[in-house]
């Protein structure tokens, strides 16, 4: 398939951006730059008291999911104690020598509101805005160590998959700016990633290229990974305002990223990819105002396989200034002194340069909600954010027991978005009781705020204005095995869609009620 002009020029600016970056970079402290690929590989490490699903070198996270600490090992003997089918008779250990590893994990969620909501529109006569839901998703994956396979150092090859299955309990019950859960996806069984990734000049440089996921790498708050409400994942303006959400989970786009360390401490992170990863039209604006009778909001209509790599889109250009904080050792038993509180403080944005619908003009420049029409569309969208993970207290260094902090924001322009501020912030206590090191309790809570090209279309139709859409979470993970985590979940969304109108009352002014929300979530790790 042709690589279209949008992401090729767009790659042809991203690789001469790079090389005038690498020119100014400085030559001091590159030495003290982590070489592992570990280190590469994984987040900025917050150590062992990080929540239990990023532990290791705080995890690969991927809307929750993570690759089992024994697949993550560099030494020759693999450990298979988080794997509730072990060596797989030995297949695992002869795979191993081979520098492959297979794994799989199983979630399974239940969810219900026992307040608020509304039915969808196909039930909006009988239907009720509260009930239950079931969802789930089984994600096998296939990494490859081509150093140990052919010899070529610093080479990883990675190939995951997803099958999903279930209902959503917010397409069906709530109607929130984003999901209750983070797994919530259309029924499939379709690639999800699909890339190569290579180490350079003593693992300081990381090359990654092929199918992507970029929300496993950007704008992550790692604190927030413990959370199941999606929002505290991929943030909620980006999965709103760009089409299909961007290359986020469950979907990933074709990509061109790299990440250099440029000291012990600053890590640069960019890539560009497609914006638009099943290829259709439709954001969450396109979606209220009509277009697609089969669905539109359905992320499997245009690519259920994931197969399709579409690069006929517009590319979405994002990059990251890593600063880490008291980076900590792998494994904090064999530190001979306290290396502080870790933190990482991260600065970014994103340009996307596709066309979006302008909320306030349609496409003879008149008012669009009092006059109708097609939305005008106008070229380009951005995005800027910040992000902070804090550890701000553990009895000792070496002690299972942490308290963390995590601040993310998000800003963007009004006219072409449905969210244009967005936030949130949590704390997680580790460790909260004597014997279990490996559990975690949370409280989250988050903020999106309706734009102004939103507000003014509402207006201007003599319809409800939004404002904003509050969301908490309180959520307990506990590791029953080191194969099985249990997580029961309580959601309360205030103000759904910034005060959507209630479809079962069309004559009158009532908004969908505060939503109540409880959930249960489990993992295995096979």
């Amino acid at each position: 398939m042709p690589v279209a002009r949008p992401l090729r020029r767009s790659v042809m600016v991203f690789g001469t951006a790079l090389s005038c970056l690498s020119s100014l970079l400085p030559a001091s402290g590159l030495a003290q730059s982590p070489a592992e690929d570990q280190v590469e590989q994984n987040q900025d490490s917050l150590g062992n008291s990080a929540p239990f699903m990023n532990q290791a070198g705080m995890g690969i996270t991927v809307k929750g999911l993570h690759l089992p600490r024994a697949s993550q090992k560099k030494d020759d003997d693999l450990d298979t104690s988080d794997n509730l089918l072990g060596t797989m008779g030995g297949l695992r250990t002869w795979l191993y020598k081979y520098g492959i590893t297979l794994d799989m994990e199983d979630v399974e969620e239940l969810w219900g509101n026992t307040s608020g909501g509304a039915p969808t529109s196909a039930d909006v006569r009988t239907g009720s805005g509260t009930g239950p839901a079931y969802d789930a998703v089984t994600a096998p994956t296939l990494r490859v160590d081509l150093e140990k396979l052919i010899g070529l150092k610093g080479g990883i090859f990675n190939i995951s998959a997803l099958q999903t299955r279930g209902r959503s309990i917010t397409q069906d019950h709530l109607a929130n700016y984003n999901p209750v859960s983070s797994y919530e996806a259309d029924r499939s069984t379709r690639l999800f990633e699909l890339w190569y990734r290579q180490l350079l000049f003593d693992g300081k440089l990381g090359i990654k290229i092929g199918q992507q996921n970029l929300e496993s790498e950007f704008m992550l708050t790692n604190y927030g990974g413990l959370f199941l409400n999606s929002n505290f994942g991929w943030p909620m303006a980006p999965s709103v305002n760009l089409y299909s959400g961007g290359p986020s989970w469950p979907l990933a786009s074709p990509a061109l990223r790299v990440r250099y360390h440029v000291t012990h401490a600053f890590t640069v992170l960019a890539a560009v990819a497609d914006d638009n990863p099943p290829g259709n039209r439709y954001n969450a604006f396109t979606i209220q105002n009509g277009g697609n009778t089969a669905d539109q909001t359905n992320q499997v209509t245009h690519d259920g396989s994931g197969t399709r790599f579409n690069t006929g889109s517009g590319a979405l250009l994002i990059g990251e200034l890593h600063y880490t904080l008291n980076r900590q050792p792998e494994d904090l038993s064999d530190a001979t002194k306290d290396p502080g509180l870790p933190g990482i403080y991260k600065l970014g944005g994103f340009y996307d340069t596709g066309k979006f619908p302008d909320y306030r003009y349609n496409t003879r420049d008149q008012l669009m909600g009092k006059n109708g029409g097609f939305p005008r569309w106008d070229r380009g969208n951005w995005m800027v954010y910040a992000v902070v993970d804090q550890m701000v207290w553990r009895p000792s260094y070496k002690s299972d027991r942490s308290l963390g902090i995590f601040v993310r924001a998000t800003g963007n322009s009004g006219d072409r978005n449905m969210v244009s501020f967005a936030a949130d912030a949590g704390l997680n206590l580790k460790a909260p009781f004597s014997g279990r090191p490996n559990d975690t309790v949370g409280i989250g809570w988050g903020v999106g705020r309706s734009s102004s090209g939103w507000r003014r279309y509402n207006r201007t139709a003599n319809t409800l204005v939004p404002g904003d859409e509050n969301h908490l979470e309180i959520t307990y993970q506990a590791e029953v095995r080191p194969w099985l985590v249990v997580q029961p979940d309580f959601q309360e969304i205030w103000n759904p869609m910034g005060g959507k109108a209630d479809p079962r009352y069309p004559a009158s002014s009532r908004r969908i009620g505060n939503e109540t929300i409880f959930g249960l979530h489990t993992s295995v790790t096979f």
